[in-house]
């Protein structure tokens, strides 16, 4: 069994689609729009089969989470870069583009060289090798 793919609401689906892109290699398809509904959504497919789907409709209201808080329920996405060069670079380069670091990069006490990153909405990026 795997895990299909995770959904995620987005304000601005096309600086998202954007970002996943740019940053971490991701396939879009082509848009679905909803005209009726006022939905749209892309699926990002990433190597190895994972797939994320940003999905934007305007009745949806925004988060009351605080992004620097952790609550119940899904808290992050991770991203295994291969090894620890990987993610410092990408964390450093994340970081001068303006993206706002988290944590790390660090080795956690169980055993992960990981960093944690905010996305253009503030959902947790974690990046490990």
């Amino acid at each position: 069994m795997k895990i299909e793919h995770v959904a995620l609401w987005t304000q601005n689906l096309e600086l998202m689609k954007h970002f996943y892109q740019h940053y971490f290699d991701a396939k879009p398809n082509l848009k679905y729009t909803n005209a009726i509904k006022g939905f749209s959504s892309y699926f990002l497919s990433f190597d190895e089969g994972a797939r994320l789907e940003l999905m934007q409709m305007d009745s949806i209201p925004q988060s009351q989470n605080d992004i620097y808080l952790q609550a119940h329920g899904f808290i992050h996405i991770a991203f295994n870069l291969g090894n620890e060069a990987r993610v410092d670079a990408l964390t450093q380069r994340l970081n001068q583009d303006g993206y706002e670091i988290i944590d790390g990069p660090r080795r956690t006490g169980d055993g992960y060289y990981e960093s944690v990153v905010l996305d253009p909405e503030g959902n947790r990026l974690e990046l490990t090798g």
